[in-house]
């Protein structure tokens, strides 16, 4: 196994330390981002992204799609609808599930171009 690289001087740089803290977030907006990727830690839930990059689909397409049960699938969907990931409209009795923006494909995307290098 590789040695772990280990800083040994007792040097800080302060004035890049600076520049930094300066640049950082609030505490809570890291805790909302950690957030966002936990939802992209789980396979059904980034498959279902993927599906909805393809095409707009409504549960019963998911679940068929899928293999999953369509209660499964809307236990994800919410999850996804609340983080603001995936957004729905109705047609009739029927309710269609899409990406909410142009931002979830290019977190997909680049997801996807970092596994392939």
């Amino acid at each position: 196994m590789e040695e772990q690289p280990v800083c040994s001087c007792e040097i800080i740089h302060a004035d890049v330390v600076q520049k930094v803290q300066g640049q950082l977030l609030e505490k809570d907006q890291y805790i909302s981002l950690a957030t966002l990727f936990k939802l992209f830690g789980d396979g059904t839930r980034v498959q279902i992204l993927h599906a909805l990059e393809l095409h707009e689909l409504c549960v019963c397409d998911l679940a068929a799609l899928l293999g999953l049960t369509k209660s499964a699938v809307s236990h994800q969907l919410k999850s996804l609808r609340l983080a603001r990931l995936v957004k729905y409209r109705r047609d009739g009795q029927n309710v269609y599930y899409s990406l909410a923006d142009d931002h979830v494909k290019k977190i997909l995307d680049m997801g996807y171009e970092h596994i392939s290098e």
